[in-house]
Parts: structure tokens; C-alpha cells; sequence
């Protein structure tokens, strides 16, 4: 197979050669696509998705916040986030509670099924997240891990796009 039909068949071969060892931006997105297809096909095997599941994580351990509140920790936007909790209510993994301040504002909280489906995904996603960082040692992964939190730390400025 000649070059020109390498690229033809694989659409990421041109920049993945142009930039894989240059642009930062570049590799981070890639990674992160890697991790994030991989951990959205476990949370699949599992009825879920991992938007899913990054959101009942969120309601599990951040739990009162409003869907507003939700919403900007998670970096989605109004539409996406009423989607996503939604689907989730129909299935009855949350519930939607009137705020007691202003009972137009909506509280989702997460419902028994929502923790069980939650404990249920959450070895899936570690498993493929060992899998992905097998190539690395313990130390490696330990680096990685903290230079990831200090690069989208507090004092990183304001979260722009979805985390999700």
C-alpha cells in the first residue's frame, strides 16, 4: 500500500505524522479521544454512557447543586445537560426536585437504580483506564496524573468547552 493510499484510508495518518511529536494541543485531544471512546464503549456494555456516568458521579458526590450548578461544574451547556438528565430520569437513575428557594429551579438527585447503575460502570471504566496506562510505570502514572491536575487546576482559569 502506497503512502497517498495509507492516508486515504486512515484520515488522522496526515496529522498524526505532522504533529504527533510537535503540538501538545494535539496529543492531549487525541489521548483524551482515546480515553473517552474506550470508557464510553465499557459504560455501553453496561446500559450506560460515560456522559452518563460523569454525571452521576458528579450527583453522587456533589449532591444539592441545581441543574444550573451541574451544568457549569461539568462544563455543558443548558441543552446538553437537560438531555443527558433526561434519559436518565426516564430510566429512573435521578429525580428532579423543585428547589425549595425558588421552585422553578430543578434539583436532579440520584436515585437507588442511579447508584446501583453507578457502582456497576465504575469497575468497568477503572479497568479500561489501567488498561490505557499500562504502558506507563506506577511513576509515570503518578507524574501524568499530576501534571493533568495542576494543567486544569482552579488557578488554570475558568473551564471552557464540556469535560464530557
Amino acid at each position: 500500500m502506497t503512502q497517498a493510499e495509507t492516508h486515504a484510508t486512515n484520515p488522522c495518518s496526515v496529522a498524526r505524522e505532522l504533529m504527533q511529536t510537535s503540538d501538545l494541543n494535539w496529543l492531549l485531544h487525541r489521548a483524551a479521544q482515546r480515553f473517552g471512546e474506550a470508557m464510553d464503549a465499557a459504560a455501553q456494555q453496561h446500559g450506560s454512557s460515560m456522559r452518563a456516568h460523569l454525571v452521576l458521579a458528579a450527583l453522587l458526590h456533589m449532591p444539592g447543586r441545581t441543574q444550573l450548578s451541574l451544568g457549569a461544574a461539568l462544563g455543558l451547556d443548558k441543552t446538553t445537560l437537560t438531555s443527558v438528565l433526561d434519559r436518565l430520569e426516564r430510566h429512573e437513575l435521578i429525580v428532579r426536585k423543585p428547589d425549595p428557594a425558588d421552585r422553578r429551579v430543578r434539583i436532579p438527585e440520584i436515585t437507588e437504580k442511579g447508584h446501583a447503575l453507578y457502582a456497576e460502570v465504575l469497575p468497568a471504566v477503572q479497568a479500561v483506564e489501567c488498561e490505557l496506562l499500562g504502558t506507563l510505570s506506577e511513576s509515570e502514572q503518578e507524574t501524568l496524573r499530576g501534571i493533568l491536575q495542576r494543567l486544569t487546576g482552579s488557578d488554570a482559569g475558568p473551564p471552557a468547552g464540556s469535560c464530557i
